[in-house]
C-alpha cells in the first residue's frame, strides 16, 4: 500500500481552502447511498491524469499543471463543482486527446482547491460513481463528454463468501501497514473505521502498490464481489514481497548495522577531531605519504615503509593494533634517513674550541685534530670508535661536547652505567605493549642528523642479566664494519650508523669485554698536576661557580698559592670534580657575606680558606723520613689517580715465619713472597747472615688496613724494605719506586706511570726508581710536569737495591 495516497482530515486541515466546501475523508454508509442516488450529469467536463486512478468514494489529492485542467478546475469550481476524471493510457503524454485516454472512469466532486506559488494548482476531490465515455462533444478549452452510468454488481448482504473475502481484505490490510515502514500507523484506524464493504474494496484497491493499468483493470471490474477477490489477491502478492523483504532485510541487518555503527562513529570522531582543530586517520596518512615523499628514501626502505603504511590504512582505527602500527610510522618519519650534517674542516678553529674548553688532554685534542684532518683529505671516512679512558673528574665526558662544536656536529650523550637490558640498546618488537625503539634510535632521532658525536657514557659499568648481555649487543653498534646496517628490533630493518662518530668512556678498561674493547681505538687520560689542576680552576672552575652563584669576577679574587693549597690540602684526586666542590665552598661563604652584608676580604687568604674549608686533611702524601728500617716509599695506582703506598717490615725472634697484613690482595702477597726468596737466594752477596731467616720472623704491613691493596707494582719496594730491615741500613732519602719483580731477579715495567708521578711530586719525593722499560712513559710527560725528579732506569733487582739502600745503619739499629 502507498502513504502518498492516504488522506485525512489532519492532512488536509492545515492547507486555506474553501470553508464551504464539503471533506468527507471515510465514506459511511449511509453517505453511499446517498451517493447511489445520485443523478449523473448527461455531459461532462473530462479531466485526464496522469499517474493515478479514482475510485468510487476515494478522497485524494491531485496537481494540476496543464492549462487546460487549470482552466477546466477552475470552471468547474465556480460552477457545480462535478468533473469527469479518467486515467491517461501513456502518462508522458502532454495533451491527450480521445484516444489517449481510458473509456471508463469516475465521477468526481471539487472539496478544495489551492493555487500554489508556481502556478499549478493542488485539487482535493472526491470519487462519486463510475462512468463510461459516451461521445466527446469538446477538445476545447478542454475535453467534454457525453457519458453513461457504469451499473455495478452488488452481492446480496447475507453473502458468506463475500463477507469472508471482506474480512480478508481488511486483516491483510492491517498486517500490510503493519509490515510497511512506509505507511503510517495511523492507516490501521482509518481501516478499521470504514463501514462500507464496497468503499473498502474502493479505498484499499486505491492506496495499494499497483500500476496504473492494474488499477484500472479493478476499476473497470463490474461485480463487487469480483473486484474484492482480485484486491485481495494483489494483496497477497503484496504482503508476501514485504514478508520476503524484511526477512532478507532481518538476515542483513546485523552486519549492516554493525558496519554503519562503526561508520557513523568514524564520522563523528572525523567531524570532532575537525571540530578541536585535529585531523581525520584519512587525512594523517595522506599527511604521512606526504612527508615519506620529503625523506631521502633508498628504493628499499621506501618500499619497506609503502608496506606498512598500505598495512596502516587497512587496520581499523579503533584496534589495538592501529596505534602501534601508528606509532612504528611516526618513529619512521621522524629517523634522519642519509641526512647528515656538513663537518666543518677549519682545523685551526678547532684547536682553539678545544684549547678553550679543556687544559691539557694534548692527546684527545691531537687525535681529534688527526681525524678531522683525514676527513678534509678523503671527504668520506668511516667515523672510528674511540674510547677515553682514566680516572674520574678529567673530562671525559666534556670533551665529547667540544669534538662535536670543533666538527659542527650534533651532540647525543647515552649512559651506560647499570644498563643490564639488551632491549635498551636493540629495542623490543613492535608487537609488544609498550614496545619502543632502542636508546641507540632513540638518541639519533633527538639528534636529527645520521652523523652525530655520540657519547657512550660509563661503557665499563655495562653488566649482564637474565635480560641479555648489553656489552655483546654493542658489538654491532661499535664495528665499523657491522653498524653499516645496524638493526633494531622496533624498526625490524637496518639503520646506516657508520656516519656516527661514537666515543665511549671509562674509568677502568680492563672491565671492558675484549671483543668490545678490540673494537675501540684506546685513548688514555691520565690524571692532572697540581699545576694543571690551579689552571683549569683559574680558566674554568672559579670563572663557572661565581657565575652559578650570581656573583662577579670583582667580588671574589683567588690567588695561585691559594688555589694550590686548596688542591694540595683539601683534594686527593685525578679530576677536579673535588676541586670544584670546595671551590664552590669558596665562593658560597663569599656570597652569604655579601647577603648578610658583612665584610670581608675580596682576595681569598689562607686563613679564610682553613677557616672555612677546615684544616688540611691530605697530609698523608707526605713523604715521611728514613731514620726507621725496612720503611720504603712505593707508588700506587688507584681509580682516582695515583698516590704513594708505605711498605713496613720489622724483625722478632722466631723460627723463620713471614707474616702480611694490611688488607693485601693475592697478587700482592704472592711479591712479598717473591722478595723473601730472593733475599734468601742472595743472602751471602747482600751481606745478610743466612741464620738469620732461622731465627727471627718477618712482618710485611702496608698501613690503611681498611683499604684493599693489590698488584705487582709494589714489587722492588717489598725487596728493598725486606733487604732494609734485615741488614738494619737506612733506605735513601726522598726516593720511591715501583716496578714488579721475577724469581730471577728481573724488573718489570708496571702501568699508570704518569699518576704515579704526579703522586709522587706532590708528596716531594725527589728520585723514582723504574724499569727500563717504563722510560718511553716519562718521555710522554711534559718536561715541565717531572721538573725537579730524578729517574732512575734499572733492569735488574741488584740494581734496585745498590741505589735505594744506603751503608748507614738506621736509627736505633737491631744487632743481629
Amino acid at each position: 500500500m502507498s502513504q502518498q495516497k492516504i488522506i485525512t482530515i489532519d492532512n488536509l486541515s492545515l492547507q486555506e481552502f474553501d470553508s464551504e466546501a464539503d471533506l468527507i475523508p471515510l465514506l459511511t454508509p449511509e453517505d453511499e447511498e446517498e451517493m447511489n442516488n445520485e443523478e449523473l450529469p448527461a455531459d461532462l467536463p473530462i479531466l485526464p491524469l496522469r499517474n493515478t486512478v479514482l475510485f468510487p468514494g476515494v478522497v485524494i489529492p491531485i496537481t494540476a499543471g496543464r492549462d487546460k485542467s487549470i482552466k477546466l478546475i477552475n470552471d468547474a469550481n465556480a460552477s457545480d463543482k462535478i468533473i469527469g476524471v479518467v486515467s491517461q493510457k501513456n502518462e508522458e503524454d502532454e495533451d491527450p486527446t480521445e484516444n489517449d485516454i481510458n473509456k471508463v472512469g469516475t465521477v468526481a466532486r471539487i472539496l478544495r482547491v489551492l493555487k500554489m506559488p508556481d502556478g499549478n494548482i493542488t485539487v482535493i476531490l472526491q470519487g462519486k460513481k463510475r462512468f463510461e465515455i459516451d461521445q466527446v462533444t469538446a477538445t476545447e478549452p478542454y475535453l467534454k463528454a457525453k457519458i453513461k452510468e457504469v451499473s455495478e454488481v452488488r452481492p446480496i448482504k447475507k453473502d458468506k463468501e463475500f463477507s469472508a473475502i471482506i474480512d480478508s481484505v481488511r486483516e491483510l490490510a492491517i498486517q500490510i501497514i503493519k509490515e510497511s515502514p512506509n505507511i503510517p500507523t495511523e492507516a490501521t484506524f482509518a481501516i478499521k473505521n470504514i463501514e462500507s464493504n464496497s468503499f473498502l474494496v474502493n479505498f484499499v484497491s486505491s492506496n495499494m502498490n499497483l500500476s496504473v493499468v492494474e488499477k484500472q483493470e479493478l476499476l473497470e471490474v463490474n461485480d463487487l464481489k469480483d473486484r474484492a477477490l482480485d484486491t485481495l489477491k494483489h494483496m497477497n502478492v503484496e504482503l508476501q514481497k514485504l514478508e520476503l523483504k524484511n526477512d532478507i532485510q532481518s538476515k542483513v541487518r546485523f552486519d549492516l548495522d554493525q558496519q554503519q555503527r562503526e561508520y557513523f562513529l568514524q564520522q563523528q570522531m572525523k567531524t570532532i577531531q575537525e571540530e578541536l582543530g585535529g585531523a581525520s586517520h584519512e587525512e594523517e596518512i595522506e599527511e604521512m605519504r606526504k612527508k615519506a615523499f620529503e625523506l631521502d628514501l633508498d628504493a628499499k626502505t621506501r618500499k619497506h615503509f609503502d608496506k606498512e603504511l598500505s598495512k596502516l590504512q587497512r587496520t581499523n582505527p579503533n584496534s589495538p593494533d592501529f596505534g602501534i602500527q601508528r606509532n612504528y610510522i611516526e618513529l619512521f618519519l621522524e629517523l634522519p634517513w642519509n641526512k647528515f650534517s656538513k663537518d666543518n674542516f677549519d682545523l685551526k678553529r678547532a684547536q682553539k674550541i678545544l684549547d678553550r674548553d679543556h687544559f691539557g688532554l694534548d692527546d684527545v685534542k691531537k687525535r681529534m685534530i688527526e681525524h678531522l684532518a683525514v676527513l678534509k683529505l678523503r671527504n668520506d671516512m668511516k667515523s672510528p670508535i674511540l674510547c677515553f679512558t682514566g680516572p674520574p673528574g678529567v673530562g671525559k665526558t666534556s670533551i665529547g661536547r667540544s669534538v662535536a662544536e670543533a666538527l659542527g656536529r650534533e651532540y647525543v650523550r647515552m649512559s651506560l652505567g647499570g644498563l643490564r637490558d639488551e632491549a635498551e640498546i636493540r629495542g623490543h618488537r613492535k608487537t609488544y605493549i609498550g614496545a619502543m625503539p632502542g636508546r641507540i634510535i632513540q638518541s639519533l632521532k633527538k639528534a636529527g642528523t645520521s652523523n652525530p658525536v655520540f657519547i657512550l657514557d660509563e661503557i665499563d659499568k655495562l653488566s649482564a642479566s637474565n635480560q641479555g648481555d648489553p656489552s655483546s649487543a654493542l658489538l654491532e653498534v661499535l664495528d665499523p664494519e657491522q653498524n653499516k646496517e645496524f638493526y633494531d628490533n622496533f624498526l625490524e630493518m637496518g639503520f646506516d650508523l657508520s656516519k656516527v662518530m661514537f666515543i665511549a668512556t671509562s674509568n677502568n678498561i680492563a672491565n671492558v669485554q675484549p671483543a668490545l674493547r678490540d673494537r675501540m681505538e684506546i685513548i688514555n687520560m691520565s690524571g692532572y698536576t697540581i699545576e694543571e689542576k690551579v689552571e683549569i680552576a683559574k680558566q674554568h672552575l672559579v670563572p663557572k661557580q661565581i657565575k652559578e652563584h650570581g656573583l662577579t669576577p670583582k667580588q671574589i679574587i683567588f690567588g695561585k698559592k691559594q688555589l694550590e693549597k686548596i688542591v694540595a690540602g683539601y683534594t686527593r684526586e685525578s679530576g677536579v670534580r673535588g676541586l670544584e666542590k670546595k671551590i664552590a665552598q669558596m665562593v658560597r661563604n663569599v656570597a652569604k657575606s655579601i647577603a648578610l652584608e658583612e665584610e670581608y676580604d675580596v682576595k681569598v687568604t689562607d686563613e679564610e680558606i682553613e677557616k672555612v674549608l677546615g684544616v688540611p686533611r691530605m697530609e698523608r702524601d707526605k713523604y715521611e723520613n728514613n731514620d726507621t728500617a725496612g720503611v720504603v716509599t712505593g707508588l700506587a695506582w688507584t681509580s682516582v689517580g695515583g698516590d704513594i703506598l708505605f711498605i713496613e717490615s720489622i724483625i722478632s725472634a722466631g723460627k723463620g715465619g713471614l707474616t702480611f697484613t694490611g688488607n693485601m690482595g693475592t697478587v700482592m702477597k704472592e711479591s712479598v713472597t717473591i722478595a723473601m726468596e730472593y733475599v734468601k737466594a742472595n743472602a751471602e752477596r747482600l751481606d745478610i747472615n743466612p741464620e738469620i731467616f732461622t731465627k727471627y720472623n718477618v712482618h710485611v704491613h702496608i698501613p690503611e688496613g681498611a683499604t684493599p691493596k693489590d698488584g705487582p707494582s709494589a714489587g722492588i719496594a717489598m725487596l728493598t724494605s725486606l733487604v732494609s730491615v734485615l741488614t738494619q741500613k737506612k733506605v735513601k732519602k726522598n726516593i720511591a719506586m715501583t716496578g714488579e719483580i721475577t724469581l730471577r731477579g728481573r724488573v718489570l715495567a708496571v702501568g699508570g706511570i704518569k699518576e704515579k708521578i704526579l703522586a709522587a711530586k706532590r708528596a716531594k719525593i725527589k728520585e723514582i726508581i723504574l724499569s727500563e722499560e717504563n722510560r718511553k712513559d716519562i718521555n710522554e710527560i711534559k718536561p715541565e710536569y717531572i721538573e725537579g725528579l730524578t729517574f732512575h732506569y734499572v733492569n735488574r733487582m741488584s740494581e734496585v737495591l745498590a741505589i735505594a739502600v744506603t751503608k748507614e745503619n738506621a736509627k736505633n739499629a737491631k744487632k743481629l
